[in-house]
C-alpha cells in the first residue's frame, strides 16, 4: 500500500525546500501547484488571481492538487510526498472568510492521506516575493487553520522542527 505523505504549512516555511531535499534523496514528490496556476494567470492578464477571485482559484487549485492525488496512484512506490494537500485549499477559504461549496469537503474526505507533516512559522526564514504577499502575522494565522483544517478531518499532525534542511528531512524520515 502506498503511503501519502504531506508537508504543509503556512507560507514561507520551507516545505518546498523540504520537497527539494526529497527529491535530491531520491523521493517522489509532488509539487506546489499554485505557483504555476498563479505564472498562468499572469499569462492570461490576471495579477493575482487568489485576491482578484478567490472562489476560482480555488477551485483550480482544488482540481489541480485532486489531480496531483490521482497521479500518485499510478506511481509505482511505496512512499509519494505532496507539497500541500486537499484540505489546504478550504484551510485558506476559511482563512479569508470565504464561503465555498460542500465538494471541498468531499473531496477532502474522499482523498485521504496517511501521514501530515506541518512546518510552523519561523520568522528567521520568512521572505515574502512576487507570488507569496502574505506578511508573517499572516502566515502564522494561515498555519493555525491549517492545523484546525486536518485536525477536524481527524489526521494527526506531525510538527516538523525548526533546524537545517538535512535535519528537518531526516526527521520526516525517521518519522515515518
Amino acid at each position: 500500500m502506498q503511503n501519502k505523505i504531506v508537508i504543509t504549512g503556512g507560507p514561507g516555511t520551507g516545505k518546498s525546500t523540504l520537497i527539494d531535499e526529497l527529491i535530491k534523496r531520491g523521493y517522489n514528490c509532488l509539487p506546489e501547484i499554485s505557483r504555476d496556476i498563479t505564472d498562468m494567470t499572469r499569462r492570461n492578464g490576471i495579477e493575482q488571481l487568489f485576491l482578484k477571485n478567490p472562489l476560482l482559484f480555488s477551485e483550480m487549485l482544488l482540481e489541480g492538487r485532486e489531480n496531483q492525488y490521482k497521479i500518485a496512484d499510478k506511481i509505482e512506490t511505496n512512499l509519494v510526498f505532496f507539497d500541500r494537500g486537499i484540505p489546504d485549499v478550504h484551510a485558506y477559504m476559511n482563512y479569508i472568510s470565504i464561503d465555498y461549496p460542500p465538494i471541498y469537503i468531499e473531496k477532502s474526505m474522499k482523498y485521504r492521506y496517511n501521514t501530515i507533516f506541518i512546518t510552523p512559522p519561523w520568522q528567521e526564514i520568512y521572505i515574502t516575493d512576487s507570488e507569496r504577499y502574505e506578511n508573517f502575522e499572516q502566515s502564522l494565522a494561515i498555519f493555525n487553520h491549517l492545523r484546525k483544517t486536518y485536525e477536524k478531518l481527524g489526521y494527526h499532525l506531525i510538527e516538523i522542527p525548526v533546524g537545517s534542511i538535512e535535519i528537518r528531512t531526516d526527521f520526516i524520515l525517521d518519522s515515518i
